[in-house]
């Protein structure tokens, strides 16, 4: 099993299947891929693969998340998935101290480099949790977000 094929199956088990709550931004939801960020997507219809194949290329790939040291490839992957590519890139920047363009580029993989992973990994963690608080429906979903990154460290955090 690949890293993708791992980080995507834990991805199933924390999106779950079809949702279409009035009170998500995101709309229709299905495997984690919304009809606000994939309009042209015929949500109620999409499938695993279909699901699979637009993770790859809009996430797992865009972050180059094969060049990132385990945790922190599934970890950088997840948070592209759920809070976005842009702001996943800027909270590993700011956890390994690198400038915070979103962009994954030499500076950011050089200060990656002088760090532990698993160092890393709970400022990363914790960065994430701090964004989810400053989300606009973390009242109304916040216990969930903050589920998602327990259940996620157990996954793949030793």
């Amino acid at each position: 099993m690949t890293r993708f094929d791992l980080a995507f199956a834990i991805l199933l088990g924390l999106e779950g299947e079809y949702g279409n709550d009035p009170d998500d931004p995101g709309g229709e939801t299905k495997f984690g891929i919304s009809k606000r960020s994939h309009p042209e997507v015929d949500i109620p219809e999409l499938t695993r693969a279909q699901a699979k194949a637009i993770y790859r290329t809009e996430y797992w790939d865009r972050l180059r998340c094969d060049e990132l040291p385990e945790p922190l490839d599934i970890l950088v992957f997840d948070a592209a998935v759920n809070q976005g590519p842009k702001p996943a890139v800027k909270m590993l920047q700011r956890a390994v101290g690198a400038r915070q363009d979103g962009y994954i580029g030499e500076r950011t993989r050089a200060a990656i480099e002088r760090h532990k992973p698993l160092e890393i990994a709970p400022r990363y963690l914790t960065a994430r949790a701090l964004r989810y608080v400053g989300t606009r429906n973390f009242d109304r979903f916040g216990r969930g977000w903050i589920h998602r990154l327990f259940r996620l460290s157990m996954s793949v955090v030793p």
